[in-house]
């Protein structure tokens, strides 16, 4: 019997077959990735063609869903469902239950309901698509050169949601009252725009605007894109307010411009993201494999590690400042209109890195932009749509033929891990450095965004502000929370003092669990660890572990030979500490 059977067998009152009758009705419940993607049109235009009549909304857990008509034709629609869903949804979870027919006439698209454990999935932003695209650029269309084009294939998501379910009334585009035009295409259910709850155009819309140095407002709409276009140009740094934060934004050819953002941002050395205009323009730098294509050219749009040509092609190649000593490039295609249409203009890479000073997070508004990276943009192009949550671009190298993501952000968080067993609901506050946090509840174990290093008071900031969104969000107050085992860290101290029972785990055997919960391992395993430093259980310094692992618990089965270590962390900053402790060894 397969899966449509199967469901179509529950009853309201067991699991026993039922006797077939010409016209049935079936209620579903679908959970997973299932709004803000098109879910609902999908439904309604399935039904339609099957001449089924029913219902479908929004719930804080999914989608549900009442169909109505010849058993055949209920059969088809649940296979179909399976099938022939949206692309970018998931479908975590479909069970139907027989109930009596109404009779009722027509399929209709019900106002959402709200209540009940939050339990949908928010799903990432995703990169613009190639219908958006091609009206950004279309001169016949009304969205021509509107650098907010977006449908339920494409547009922010997790940055603008405020609250579940999905709706403009529960994200930060509720302060844009939608015109008729952009109305009439938003409740129209054959419209990709339906129920696309950024939608918007020039009329309605959200609108860019061009700043000084200083905070004066120069020029807004296409003119101000063209005021940041002509300022990367002659070799000044821009700030840019993009998806999930600022970026700067510099001339990559230019040496001076390179070096400038270096010293004004202090990043000495460490390689900067790049932004690429088109894929062509990247081959002439870097050497792309058809799988790294396919990352770059994904709704998902991550930054891309690619090894460089030995001789770049092009005539003006990226200046060698912007990854010093490094034969790879860290490398992202344009995934906004506004992203798009800036490189358009431009026609070559620009450094596109955090809006930040180092290991701080990256802004968000406009107003604190000002204040933050005063020093160090010489203008900013802002937009007036609020970003509810900061997300970092994601960073993604292909290691073996597959990816591994190496930074994980936008296109990629929220979506959740989803648990072999149901857990209870558990706070796991991460470690130090590269922090992310995470909230699990019921089978699903949800990750946030990248936070992070917690080494300033703005990034611990924006530390408990995500663990307070993700609580809020999903309405979900933990029972107990789980730390690095390091005493010294942030991270444990803030597990402390929530006066919940605390779990501390050991820095290397967390990332071995982690690996396993993301590849579904049962265990025993043998877990190589290769992660630096992390607080042993001796109260000594442990890195480089070979450990015998399952969920309940490890054996350190080999790892480097120790050795003193001369003031302890401050060996991290001066190494020739390090090298007096191994000499003495």
């Amino acid at each position: 019997m397969d899966d449509s059977s199967r469901i179509l067998n529950k009853t309201t009152t067991g699991t026993r077959p039922i006797v077939a009758n010409p016209i049935r009705r079936l209620h579903l419940d679908i959970r997973g990735a299932v709004q803000g993607v098109g879910f609902r049109p999908f439904l309604y235009r399935l039904a339609s063609e099957l001449r089924l009549s029913g219902w479908v909304s929004n719930t804080s857990q999914g989608v549900i869903v009442e169909v109505e008509g010849p058993a055949a034709a209920v059969e088809r629609f649940v296979q179909r469902v399976q099938d022939e869903k949206p692309v970018h949804s998931i479908i975590r979870h479909l069970e139907g239950n027989e109930i009596p027919a109404q009779g009722a006439a027509g399929f209709e698209i019900r106002a959402s309901l709200d209540g009940g454990v939050k339990s949908a999935l928010m799903l990432p932003d995703l990169g613009t698509c190639r219908a958006c695209l091609a009206e950004v650029f279309d001169l016949r269309n009304r969205r021509y050169l509107y650098p907010f084009t977006n449908c339920t294939h494409c547009g922010p998501r997790f940055s603008i949601i405020e609250s579940l379910p999905y709706d403009r009334p529960n994200t930060s585009m509720k302060i844009f009252p939608m015109c008729p035009r952009c109305r009439e295409e938003y409740e129209n259910p054959r419209d990709r725009r339906f129920h696309a709850q950024p939608n918007a155009c020039p009329e309605c819309g959200p609108r860019v605007e061009w700043r000084d140095a200083e905070g004066r407002a120069l020029s807004t709409r296409h003119e101000a894109l063209l005021a940041a276009a002509a300022a990367i140009r002659e070799g000044r740094i821009v700030a840019v307010k993009g998806l999930g934060g600022f970026h700067l934004m510099a001339d990559a050819r230019d040496a001076a411009a390179v070096a400038r953002l270096r010293e004004r941002k202090h990043r000495e050395e460490k390689p900067f993201a790049l932004l690429f205009p088109s894929l062509a323009s990247l081959r002439e730098e870097c050497e792309v494999a058809d799988i790294e294509e396919s990352l770059l050219l994904s709704p998902e749009s991550p930054i891309v590690l690619l090894r460089r040509n030995d001789r770049p092609l092009s005539a003006h190649p990226v200046c060698r400042e912007a990854a010093p000593g490094n034969p790879y490039l860290g490398a992202m295609l344009p995934y906004t209109p506004l992203h798009h249409m800036l490189l358009g203009e431009l026609g070559f890479p620009v450094i596109a890195t955090s809006g930040n000073l180092s290991d701080e997070p990256i802004c968000t508004d406009e107003h604190e932009a000002l204040q933050r990276l005063a020093g160090i943009a010489d203008g900013f192009l802002v937009h007036n749509r609020p970003i509810v949550r900061h997300v970092d671009d994601s960073i993604v190298r292909v290691i073996a033929g597959r990816e591994m993501i190496l930074r994980r952000a936008r296109g990629y968080a929220p979506l959740p891990i989803e648990s072999p067993d149901p857990v209870q609901p558990t706070l796991a506050v991460g470690a130090h450095l590269k922090n992310a946090i995470a909230l699990g509840a019921g089978i699903n174990i949800f990750i946030s965004q990248h936070i992070g290093d917690l080494e300033t008071p703005q990034a611990y900031g924006a530390f408990l502000e995500v663990i307070g969104n993700f609580q809020r969000v999903y309405e979900t107050t933990p029972a107990s929370v789980a730390c690095d085992l390091h005493p010294d860290y942030l991270s444990t101290h803030y597990a402390e003092q929530t006066g919940l029972p605390v779990q501390r785990v050991q820095h290397h055997y967390a990332h071995v669990l982690s690996c396993m919960a993301e590849h579904r391992l049962h265990g025993p395993v043998l877990g190589v660890s290769w992660d630096g430093t992390g607080y042993g259980l001796d109260g000594t310094i442990w890195g480089g572990e070979f450990l015998r692992a399952t969920r309940e618990g490890f054996t350190r089965f080999a790892h480097l030979r120790s050795f003193p270590l001369p003031s302890g962390e401050k060996a991290i900053q001066e190494p020739r500490r390090t090298a007096l402790g191994l000499l003495y060894e």
